[in-house]
């Protein structure tokens, strides 16, 4: 899913790579992403999609280049919240309720124009499960609260890490369209999966990974 080319650019990795006990993981690597735009990762396993991320969001240091978020340096303590990251682990604290998790959040990180924890929460499918602990979610039910936090917060750029993990057909067609809704409000993200992907707007641009 592509944008026309003057579309402002959100993400940006100039000669961006990583290298782990000076073995590279991935990279030398270079790509834009613009305001409107999905773009999917690919790379065999062990190429690097997850620490690609993990750099992305300022988690890992680069072993060489930069990223830039609309056109400066990222770091942390600037651009927090700016960027939201979902991966393997879904960031989720299992004592609290889902309605309680996305609170926290949005007390981080602000919350989107016009939405609410709840309404978030009614779009995954978790409506009846606000106040449930998280604990006693199944793991598709936990992977949908996650989701939530995507609609709830103001992130322009989205870092998803396998979104499509413990879904079920229809919560594979939820992400679809949680993407197509972010995409369409001048939004981007950045995706990787081991599986196919296919969004309503269209393919979506490849960048592909080699150590």
């Amino acid at each position: 899913m592509s944008s026309s080319p003057s579309s402002s650019i959100l993400l940006e990795a100039r000669a961006l790579g990583f290298s782990r006990q000076d073995e590279p993981v991935f990279g030398p690597v270079d790509f834009v992403l613009r305001a409107g735009e999905i773009a999917l990762v690919e790379g065999d396993n062990g190429s690097g999609k997850t620490t690609l991320m993990r750099v992305l969001t300022g988690m890992l240091r680069p072993g060489e280049g930069q990223v830039l978020f609309a056109g400066e340096p990222f770091s942390l303590t600037t651009m927090g919240g700016a960027i939201v990251f979902l991966g393997h682990h879904l960031g989720l604290k299992f004592d609290l309720t889902a309605r309680e998790n996305l609170d926290v959040s949005a007390g981080l990180y602000g919350m989107r124009d016009g939405t609410s924890s709840l309404d978030a929460l009614g779009f995954v499918g978790l409506g009846g499960f606000e106040d449930e602990p998280v604990r006693r979610l199944s793991a598709g039910q936990k992977k949908r609260a996650a989701l939530a936090r995507l609609l709830l917060l103001p992130a322009r750029v989205w870092l998803l890490d396998e979104p499509y993990a413990n879904l079920d057909r229809e919560g594979i067609a939820l992400v679809n369209r949680l993407l197509d809704g972010h995409a369409s409000r001048g939004g981007a993200a950045l995706v990787t999966s081991h599986g196919a992907v296919s969004f309503a707007g269209g393919e979506p641009r490849r960048i592909r990974l080699h150590a």
